[in-house]
């Protein structure tokens, strides 16, 4: 199974193929910001995924367009909410 490091904390979790990231750090106990409930419409849960990109899903154009609204993006941003888990990489 996939696993994912939630940092600053460190804390490694078992990440389901399917969940989101956002589902995996609300479900590790982590707190994480989400005003739009995984909608894709504020970006609060934006985050920047270090290793392992190929293992999460694309960015679709909904979520492209979010970022592309938040100031300090870069290439290895993803909204939590949109980010799935396809497998290991």
């Amino acid at each position: 199974m996939p696993t994912v490091t939630i940092m600053p904390s460190g804390k490694t979790v078992d990440a389901a193929e399917g969940a989101t990231l956002l589902q995996i750090i609300m479900s590790s106990g982590e707190e994480i910001n989400h005003k739009c409930e995984g909608k894709a419409q504020c970006g609060s849960c934006h985050i920047y995924v270090h290793e392992g990109r190929k293992g999460i899903s694309k960015i679709a154009r909904e979520e492209n367009e979010r970022l592309d609204t938040i100031v300090g993006i870069g290439s290895k941003s993803r909204l939590a909410c949109q980010a799935k888990i396809l497998g290991t990489e």
